[in-house]
């Protein structure tokens, strides 16, 4: 299927890595961290690009789908990850995930957005350290959220191409 790139799209904001050099490096840090194997990447990959559909932000859902495709996920599963819970190519352990971003990005009005019957299901099935892998993967993912609404990196191009101001 051709793809059609419109070269109108434009960046709000300069690249930000230029006014600060310092984040490349912040989050080269705490993307590293999260490769502690403690959680698959597969998982964490699957977690980001249900992020990026939740923020609405098209740069982070086509860069998560770029990258969990080229991990080797299936097309059915970078399809379905919109519509995870009824599903049937997720493990209990990738939907609990799954659930956690969302529980994390939408606002709940009628009390806490991780509640404890969701942390116990997580921790049925992730150790102590693969929580805190999925909270810092969720975390550096949010660090980068406003950078996303507000600067408007241009979907489909690499990080350091990605801004046109």
């Amino acid at each position: 299927m051709p793809t059609t790139q419109r070269d109108d799209i434009k960046s709000r904001l300069p690249d930000l890595t230029d006014q600060f050099p310092e984040l490349a490096k912040l989050s080269a840090a705490v993307l590293n961290a999260t490769r502690n194997g403690s959680v698959p990447q597969s998982t964490l990959g699957l977690v980001r690009l249900r992020a990026g559909q939740i923020v609405g932000s098209t740069y982070h859902a086509l860069r998560a789908t770029e990258n969990v495709r080229r991990a080797g996920e299936s097309e059915e599963r970078i399809i379905a990850v919109a519509t995870w819970q009824d599903a049937p190519y997720f493990t209990d352990a990738e939907r609990v995930a799954l659930e956690l971003v969302e529980a994390v990005l939408t606002p709940n009005s009628f009390g806490e957005r991780v509640s404890d019957e969701l942390f116990a299901r997580a921790a049925a099935h992730y150790d102590d350290q693969a929580l805190w892998t999925l909270t810092m993967a969720i975390g550096h993912f949010c660090l980068f959220v406003p950078v996303a609404l507000i600067g408007k990196p241009i979907p489909g191009r690499p990080p350091g191409k990605n801004y046109s101001k």
